[in-house]
């Protein structure tokens, strides 16, 4: 079994649907892998979520907490 984790790599949306037929959704991961032999080899994908709008909120990154 492997010890070290295979990085994930975060693609856009539409991708992940463009791939579905080579790629299975796996629930333990909570990541997209290659069909038959996706368990021991190949990419691990997840869909990126991640905002590409600018926060606009208040900067609260190196402040003491409370």
């Amino acid at each position: 079994m492997r010890t070290v984790r295979r990085p994930r790599r975060y693609i856009a949306g539409h991708w992940l649907i463009l791939l579905r037929p080579v790629f299975r959704h796996s629930s333990s991961r909570d990541a997209y892998i290659l069909r038959l032999i996706g368990s021991r080899r190949g990419p691990v994908l997840r869909a990126d979520r991640r905002s590409r709008r600018p926060f606009e909120g208040v900067e609260r990154r190196g402040t003491p907490a409370l």
